[in-house]
């Protein structure tokens, strides 16, 4: 997927965690064959040139589709899997197989604490220790190398952490609405929320909205805090994020 992922796998029985961290990279590695817009082969590229139907693709297909659509639909069109005309989904792939790793390792080998971090964005579940939680720090994107906040999941057994910005990759997410990159005064947007296939789509849609629009509507989602930083280096916060935050 053109990126770098780390594991923390705290507890289980150490034959069987690292038999779960293979089988959990062996699926990444999956997700990036079969989703990969970049391959002309994979599965998602045929699917989107018309040469396979849903239903003569792997299973995942149609559930990442279905997770998509339901993106869009919670986000009002400004999420979408529609990339210049062209079918990509790879606005919620990572996230997806992130989670899905991380849930993977967590049922099957009896871990107490896993944290699967895939380019910045990150699932976490349990705890890494008794008097601990996972803490993750969020980059600013105006001071390479400092830290705009630290989220801590203290109290919770499931959290994600999802940044979407222009600070690394450019202005890289679109105005489904033009089709071209999106006008926004952002220069990131981080959310937390329990489901990383659900914050990287809501960070996703809510750096294209705007830091006003996106604001407000990640307010309105239940379950879900955002961390917006504008390019005039002013910093918004939804109602809850303070509670996270050490």
């Amino acid at each position: 997927m053109g990126t770098v992922f780390s594991f923390d796998v705290r507890g289980g029985e150490p034959a069987a965690v690292r038999t779960e961290l293979d089988a959990a990279v062996a699926g990444l590695h999956r997700a990036d064959e079969v989703f990969s817009t970049y391959r002309d082969g994979s599965q998602i590229s045929r699917l989107a040139r018309g040469e396979l139907t849903v239903a003569a693709c792997a299973p995942e297909v149609a559930e990442v589709l279905e997770l998509a659509a339901e993106a869009e639909r919670v986000s009002d069109g400004w999420f979408s899997t529609r990339y210049r005309g062209r079918l990509d989904p790879t606005g919620i792939v990572k996230g997806w197989a992130v989670e899905r790793a991380a849930r993977g390792i967590a049922a099957a080998c009896g871990a107490s604490g896993v944290s699967v971090n895939g380019g910045g964005d990150v699932q976490l579940l349990g705890t890494p220790g008794a008097v601990r939680p996972w803490r993750v720090g969020v980059s600013d994107p105006l001071r390479p190398g400092g830290l705009a906040a630290v989220v801590s999941a203290v109290g919770v057994t499931e959290l994600a952490v999802a940044t979407s910005g222009s600070a690394e990759r450019g202005a890289h997410v679109v105005d489904p609405r033009t089709g071209r990159s999106a006008v926004t005064d952002l220069l990131s947007v981080t959310v937390v929320a329990s489901r990383l296939t659900w914050a990287d789509c809501w960070a996703t849609a809510a750096f294209a909205m705007g830091s006003r629009e996106g604001l407000r509507w990640l307010d309105s989602l239940p379950g879900v805090e955002g961390l917006l930083i504008t390019a005039g280096d002013e910093v918004r916060c939804t109602g809850g994020l303070a509670g996270l935050l050490g």
